[in-house]
């Protein structure tokens, strides 16, 4: 059995919100296999489906985001879910709106949802699939987080989210190993072009005598 965790916050004020691309992406992963996750269950929302044989339960909780281990600590005692075989869908400051990185484990990086996991799951040793949201100029963290995408943000977000739940298959049906060589090259953008003149300085020889 494995358990897939969209992390966000409850409500309609918080719905379209940088701190809810776990929500979000849970979602699309619920879409593609024809279920909603609306079944009201251990703090959570919560749907059973069946991939291949294997159970898989869809979780968001609904406890706010600083309590969400208290919703996924209380599924995997009840169903007795290895923390190898949960996967925490989160957003993440530190990773650049428009890539993903997943991970088998790791601390909290000051993420207090996976903060609150970790002390439920007694463990750091589960996946998570950290989504970029990138970090606002001038913004205070807060207001970044909870605040709503511009125009060109949702558009490289909602693309990663794509490749989030396409991600989630992958680690359903081949495991973290062919998730990660896979889908972790998104984890990088391109780099900038060089300024024109640098290229110019670059391309110019002095004259021979």
């Amino acid at each position: 059995m494995k358990m897939i965790v969209g992390l966000g916050n409850p409500g309609k004020k918080y719905e379209a919100t940088r701190h809810n691309v776990g929500f979000i992406t849970a979602d699309l992963i619920a879409d593609e296999l024809g279920v909603e996750i609306t079944q009201k269950n251990f703090m959570g929302l919560c749907c059973e489906v069946f991939r291949n044989g294997e159970k898989v339960i869809l979780v968001k909780p609904q406890t706010y985001m600083n309590l969400s281990g208290q919703c996924v600590g209380e599924i995997a005692r009840y169903y007795k879910i290895d923390n190898e075989e949960i996967l925490v869908i989160v957003d993440d400051l530190s990773l650049p709106a428009g890539t993903m990185k997943l991970r088998p484990k790791g601390s909290s990086g000051g993420h207090n949802g996976l903060k609150s996991i970790i002390a439920h799951l007694d463990g750091e040793d589960f996946p998570r699939l950290k989504i970029g949201i990138g970090r606002g100029r001038g913004d205070d963290v807060i207001d970044h987080v909870l605040g709503h995408f511009g125009e060109e943000e949702w558009k490289l977000i909602a693309n990663m989210m794509e490749k989030g739940r396409d991600c989630a298959f992958l680690w359903l049906d081949r495991g973290i190993d062919e998730a990660m060589n896979r889908y972790n090259v998104f984890s990088k953008l391109p780099k900038p072009p060089k300024e024109e003149k640098e290229k110019e300085e670059s391309s110019e020889q002095p004259e021979k005598a």
